[in-house]
């Protein structure tokens, strides 16, 4: 395959389009581990109904935002809901925070697409905050680390101090047993439904953030920012505290279990995520063609070749089936 070829399986995951035109003569049909997205996804209760015939209710979005806030755990008027988390990383040039924007890499694609200047996450250790904003991730995609709240409590602090803003990406927080780190001022929070939840085509995320800087992000989306089917789904989904718990819990067990088939092979799983595991080695080109050629997606990395991500499969049969295709290497 050529760079060309391959930019379009590593741009973002879940291209089994692209995967399709690259590898035709793969067996169908495709299972794709090339996304952090949960693949067991939640399911509306029965009579859940949606009218999709008049413009989405005001109302019925203020309450979106006060279930939201109750579970991020923060005054419903620091939540603003938004179509997707990644619209909210494009808009954050225009929301007024404090530049340059510096992101933390190695991270999520996008974050380099709004981002004037890039650091390693190494040097958050001795960070000492900047004028500017500092965007990074947590847990932060591909590799998994996650900082711990006293942690991103004193990059808050240091940010704050020398004038900046700390820009968080929570996109993947819902699934760890720890909460998010939100409700505190000179801090924006993007957080996603469709990660966790398994719902990445309903479009809905979440900015937290003080209500001055949230007015100037309504004002940017207009008076409907997301559909009634985003509204209806999301303040059911928020709200239903039993599935919540249990998907922790099983996604936890799938990610061990997933663990234990990459180790088989000798690969090693890093990060703290339980939506997904990234692996370094040298053989990582050979092993994403090779699990291409059985029909299986996982995620390459164009700026670093020696990395794969794996999203966590959903029931033994798909783990058996990753098991036999990196058996035959």
């Amino acid at each position: 395959m050529t760079q060309a070829e391959m930019g379009a399986l590593t741009h973002h995951g879940g291209r089994i389009d692209a995967a399709k035109a690259l590898f035709p003569n793969a067996p169908a049909p495709w299972l794709d581990l090339s996304t952090g997205i949960n693949p067991v996804a939640w399911t509306p209760p029965e009579g859940l109904a949606i009218d999709a015939g008049p413009l989405p209710d005001r109302g019925a979005l203020a309450r979106l935002e006060a279930v939201g806030a109750v579970h991020f755990g923060v005054a419903a008027e620091w939540v603003a809901a938004v179509p997707g988390s990644e619209m909210a990383l494009r808009l954050l040039p225009m929301l007024g925070v404090a530049g340059p924007i510096v992101a933390v890499q190695p991270g999520y694609g996008t974050h380099g697409a709004v981002a004037s200047a890039r650091v390693d996450h190494a040097a958050l250790e001795r960070w000492q905050g900047q004028a500017g904003s500092l965007l990074l991730a947590n847990p932060n995609n591909p590799d998994g680390v996650h900082r711990s709240p006293a942690h991103l409590a004193e990059l808050a602090e240091r940010q704050a101090a020398a004038g900046g803003w700390l820009i968080l990406d929570e996109a993947f927080a819902d699934a760890m047993p720890q909460p998010g780190f939100a409700g505190v001022e000179r801090v924006i929070v993007l957080r996603s439904f469709g990660k966790f939840f398994g719902l990445a085509g309903v479009r809905l995320g979440f900015v937290i953030a003080e209500p001055d800087l949230l007015s100037r992000l309504r004002a940017l989306l207009g008076d409907w920012p997301v559909s009634s089917h985003a509204i209806a789904w999301g303040s059911a989904a928020y709200a239903d505290a039993g599935w919540i718990a249990a998907t922790r819990i099983a996604l936890a067990e799938r990610a061990a279990a997933l663990d234990a088939v990459l180790a088989r092979h000798g690969l090693i799983a890093q990060g703290a995520c339980p939506l997904f595991r990234m692996v370094e080695t040298p053989d990582a080109p050979a092993i994403f063609a090779r699990l291409a050629a059985a029909g299986i997606l996982i995620r390459p990395f164009a700026d670093a070749p020696e990395r794969l991500r794996f999203g966590v499969p959903a029931e033994a049969a798909e783990r058996a089936r990753l098991d036999e295709a990196l058996s035959h290497g």
